[in-house]
């Protein structure tokens, strides 16, 4: 996999980026100067952000991942992950029937749903999971592959299913992990 240079992430005139920052020559960033990039934070092959995204230090985004800020915005706090393909929208179109929908379609002819999305710190989102607009992923939780997740969470639990549901409480063991990790890190 190869990584854009520290000069051309420069160019993309990001809001902010960290140090050690790694993005795939082969993402696609748009808007990039509504983007926040954390230390140490990595974005792989075939991933799509675009709009307002914050990813924390230490955030992964793996291969072929979409992050749809938009307007109201996506944020990841430090150490969250998303694995293969997962979707995160932080605005959607109505299904109804009601109004028109689609990009090309004049907006006072469609009826949108714009709500931001943020994963607290300890985050993981399994394969294929899809987050919608107006979600707030609590510290420590864990989302499983293909879940599709349509309320906010409750901290520290896993996530299975769809619509995703409670299905256990996770432990938080990696608290004390995380802790030595920055230590080390900074000896």
């Amino acid at each position: 996999m190869g990584y854009l240079s520290e000069s051309a992430l420069e160019e993309l005139n990001f809001k902010s980026l960290g140090q050690g920052v790694k993005i795939s020559d082969k993402a696609s960033i748009y808007n990039a100067e509504l983007m926040e990039i954390g230390d140490f934070s990595r974005v792989d092959d075939f991933c799509v952000l675009s709009g307002k995204v914050v990813l924390g230090c230490y955030c992964h985004v793996a291969p072929m991942c979409l992050i749809a800020g938009g307007e109201p915005g996506v944020e990841l706090k430090d150490f969250s992950g998303l694995a293969y393909g997962v979707k995160i929208f932080a605005q959607s179109d109505d299904y109804s029937g009601e109004t028109m929908i689609g990009p090309l379609v004049p907006s006072k002819y469609k009826r949108e749903r714009f709500a931001s999305v943020l994963l607290e710190r300890q985050v993981i989102v399994g394969t294929n999971a899809v987050i919608f607009p107006g979600v707030t992923v609590a510290e420590g939780c864990a989302i499983g592959a293909m879940a599709l997740v349509t309320k906010s969470t409750e901290p520290w639990a896993m996530y299975v299913g769809n619509p995703a549901r409670w299905l256990k409480a996770r432990k938080k063991d990696l608290n004390e992990l995380e802790s030595r990790f920055l230590q080390e890190k900074d000896a």
